[in-house]
């Protein structure tokens, strides 16, 4: 772990793997140490907040470097399944890039067990770790200028759902019309970081 400033009112805590991130994260807000005012996980980094009228940088690192950051055990987060229609215009790419039948695609992405690891690039955009290594394919080499709400994709070692129309780079592999993202829900995000999903196919 290595603990670095940023900025006067933050640290920068750096890991190895997106599973301590989310454990530390989850040790940091049941017992956050004192002046912390927020935890901000991303890939293998966490951002915590705190008021330097409370504590220092000094003494949060030292409180940092003990905590637990073994990968979260996730125990009572909440499941989310999400019905997927594999019919992305990318299935047939991933497939030949796998080496795997598209229907095997399927099948391997609706296998992984599946947790938010972090959120980012758009509200209610979460990065969705526990992709099969089989199915790690590259971000396109040209993003489409639009991907419609609800698009599944994958790149790298990661899985999402695109929460709204926007631009975007990842190899769509299916849609759904399970909303992920609204102002109009309580939480408006549904994948929440550390919230455990599950895919589940629907027929088009």
């Amino acid at each position: 772990m290595r603990v670095l400033p940023y900025g006067e009112q933050a640290a920068l805590v750096e890991v190895d793997t997106p599973g301590e991130v989310l454990g530390l994260a989850e040790t940091l807000r049941a017992d956050p140490p004192a002046g912390t005012t927020e935890v901000v996980p991303a890939a293998r980094t966490l951002l915590v907040r705190f008021d330097p009228a409370l504590t220092s940088l000094s003494r949060l690192s030292d409180e940092l470097v003990t905590r637990d950051r073994r990968p979260a055990r996730r125990a009572g987060h909440s499941t989310v399944t999400v019905p997927v229609r594999y019919d992305g215009a990318d299935l047939a790419e991933v497939a030949a890039l796998s080496g795997l039948p598209p229907k095997e695609v399927a099948a391997y992405h609706r296998a992984g067990e599946y947790v938010v690891a972090f959120s980012g690039f758009a509200p209610g955009f979460a990065y969705i770790s526990g992709l099969d290594p089989a199915l790690h394919v590259p971000r396109r080499d040209t993003p489409r200028t639009t991907v419609p709400a609800g698009a599944v994709a994958v790149a790298d070692e990661y899985t999402a759902v695109y929460p709204r129309q926007s631009p975007g780079g990842w190899r769509i592999i299916g849609h759904t019309d399970h909303p992920v993202w609204s102002i109009d829900q309580d939480p408006p995000m549904l994948l929440a970081p550390g919230t455990r999903v599950r895919f589940a196919e629907v027929r088009p």
